[in-house]
């Protein structure tokens, strides 16, 4: 027999590549099941501390000034690093809703917060301001958040049962000068959420 003859091949045999392709088949049939949210970072141990809602443009928020139907990215907890502080596990959509939402109340229940992880597949959605909308929307696949609950309304995340339905929020205290500030979450599906995970709506 030659040499060449001899030689066992590298690659994979026919026999390997299935078994490959019906581990890989099984693993993405369950992956909707299981809980991802559970190991991201947001340990329900860690210690945190009212903060500021700080704007992109490095003001504090104002009841007093911040516009009706709007919306801002912010980040928490900022760590100070740009690096750290990119990292879409920390960005969310803060809103003031629009007037006949409630959004015209000069205390924190015209504000709302929500993670920007869409609770489908991780994509950043945002919210829009615009007649006939005023709702989150994702661009990935086309869920939609209702801006008063966070909880999705349309689209595949609509479809998902809790609380991989709404959005984590984060709550806020308005100051005696209109200032506002994010009161310490707790990560936990009954109380702010799990980012990436979800919450039960309240």
């Amino acid at each position: 027999m030659s040499e060449q003859g001899t030689k066992k091949s590298g690659g994979l045999s026919r026999r390997d590549f299935l078994k490959l392709m019906g581990a890989a088949g099984t693993g993405l049939a369950f992956a909707p099941f299981v809980p991802f949210g559970n190991f991201m970072p947001n340990p329900s141990q860690a210690t945190l501390e009212k903060v500021k809602v700080i704007l992109p443009d490095g003001t504090q928020a104002n009841v007093r000034t911040f516009p009706l139907n709007h919306a801002e990215v912010i980040t928490y907890p900022s760590t100070g690093d740009p690096a750290l502080d990119a990292e879409a596990f920390r960005k969310w959509q803060f809103i003031r809703l629009p007037k006949e939402l409630g959004g015209e109340q000069q205390n924190v229940s015209a504000f709302r917060a929500y993670s920007m992880v869409c609770l489908h597949l991780w994509c950043l959605w945002k919210y829009w301001p615009e007649e006939g909308r005023k709702r989150g929307e994702c661009p990935c696949h086309g869920s939609m958040y209702d801006p008063t609950t966070g909880t999705a309304f349309a689209g595949p995340a609509s479809l998902q049962a809790a609380p991989s339905d709404t959005l984590p929020e984060l709550n806020f205290e308005v100051d005696a000068d209109g200032f506002l500030w994010v009161l310490p979450p707790t990560w936990g599906v009954n109380d702010n959420g799990v980012i990436g995970y979800g919450r039960f709506a309240s």
